[in-house]
C-alpha cells in the first residue's frame, strides 16, 4: 500500500508542478487553462458537440462551475449552445468558428510551451513508459 501512495504523491506533486508552470505560459492570458481544456475537449468530440454532463467526465471541475464558464464561453463567442434533436430538455454544445480557431492556436503554442517545459526531462523511451503507466492507470480505474 505504501509504494502506491509514494508514487501517487510523486505524481500528483509532478502534475502540479507543471500546470503551475503552464499556467504561466503567455497563451493562457486569453483564457485560463480551464477554459482551455473546455474548448480542447469539445474539439475532440467525434460529433463536434457535447452534453455539459458528457463534456464534464474529462475536466476537474464540478457541474455547476462548468455551466457557469460555458456560460462565459458562450457570451465571448467561443461556444454555441442548441437542444439536443434527441431530447428537448438537454442542450448540445460546440465550438463556434471563433472558439476552433483559438483552441487550435492556443494548441499550437501550448505544445511548444510543454515541450520547452519538459520535453528534455525524460527520454523518448521514458515519455513512452509514462504515457503506458498513466494509461493503465486511467483504465484500470475506470474498469473499476
Amino acid at each position: 500500500m505504501r509504494s502506491s501512495t509514494t508514487a501517487w504523491e510523486a505524481l500528483f506533486r509532478a502534475q502540479v508542478t507543471v500546470m503551475r508552470e503552464i499556467q504561466k505560459l503567455p497563451e493562457f492570458k486569453a483564457l485560463s487553462t480551464r477554459e482551455y481544456d473546455v474548448l480542447f475537449n469539445l474539439s475532440r468530440c467525434e460529433s463536434g458537440t457535447s452534453r455539459l454532463s458528457d463534456l464534464n467526465q474529462y475536466l476537474l471541475i464540478s457541474q455547476p462551475s462548468l455551466s457557469r464558464m460555458a456560460d462565459r464561453l458562450e457570451s465571448k463567442g467561443l461556444l454555441a449552445r442548441r437542444q439536443d434533436p434527441t431530447d428537448q430538455r438537454a442542450v448540445l454544445f460546440s465550438l463556434t468558428d471563433e472558439g476552433a480557431a483559438l483552441q487550435k492556436s492556443m494548441g499550437r503554442e501550448h505544445i511548444k510551451g510543454i515541450h520547452a517545459l519538459i520535453g528534455t526531462a525524460l527520454s523518448s523511451e521514458e515519455f513512452a513508459t509514462l504515457q503506458e503507466l498513466s494509461t493503465k492507470l486511467r483504465q484500470h480505474i475506470e474498469a473499476s
